[in-house]
């Protein structure tokens, strides 16, 4: 992340913070980190799915993983 782009999200983060609190703001955090649908957190705040996506895009970025079976690994020899 740039510093300007750090910048940014901590505008975007006190802007959130001063408009919902800080409680609604880690209340957002929680539900990004368990995969919650941008829809469901729209609906949660009352904003667009696009109010969503903006902020989602501000405070981080997406991660996937792929997640091989045990059964897999075992029969790779990795496990």
């Amino acid at each position: 992340m740039k510093p300007t782009d750090a910048a940014n999200a901590a505008t975007v983060a006190a802007n959130f913070i001063n408009q919902y609190g800080k409680a609604r703001f880690k209340r957002f955090l929680k539900l990004l980190q368990q995969n919650t649908s941008g829809e469901q957190i729209a609906r949660e705040f009352n904003v667009s799915r696009e109010r969503v996506r903006q902020w989602k895009n501000a405070f981080g970025h997406m991660v996937q993983t792929y997640d091989i079976s045990p059964e897999i690994l075992k029969l790779a020899g990795l496990k």
